[in-house]
């Protein structure tokens, strides 16, 4: 039992990640690369985070993510914040601009994603919604 719910994971994993590029192609944020769009896209969800946390969530080395923020720092995208009890700690998070162009994209997603689910009966959409949060609390936690 087990063995089939990990091979049907993985055929979902690989799906979510096949629908998560499928949605978010041609997407412009500010003419950023796909990399700062995934950047962006976790810095949106998260809120404030740190760049360890950026590093780890894009499995990206700290160097290299550090680069990639401080470019987006540079086109005004996101901004560093340092923690008030460590001073040694940062904060990134989006800036004004940052916080609207991704508002653009995720309105632009939330459109694509209405149509992918426009044929789905109430129930169907329930249970859609069941089975995510089930998800979400007892996998992807």
């Amino acid at each position: 039992m087990e063995d089939q719910l990990f091979q049907k994971f993985i055929r979902f994993t690989t799906a979510v990640h096949e629908i998560t590029t499928d949605m978010t192609k041609g997407i412009n944020v500010d003419s950023v690369t796909p990399i700062q769009y995934r950047i962006l896209e976790y810095i949106y969800v998260s809120e404030d985070v740190t760049l360890s946390q950026i590093s780890e969530c894009i499995n990206m080395s700290m160097p290299n993510a550090s680069r990639e923020v401080k470019k987006l720092t540079g086109k005004e995208l996101c901004e560093k914040i340092t923690d008030n009890q460590d001073r040694r700690k940062q904060y990134i998070r989006l800036s004004t601009k940052g916080q609207t162009c991704m508002d653009i994209a995720f309105q632009e997603i939330e459109v694509r994603f209405k149509q992918r689910i426009e044929s789905l009966t109430e129930d169907e959409l329930l249970q859609v919604g069941k089975a995510l949060d089930l998800l979400q609390t007892k996998v992807f936690h």
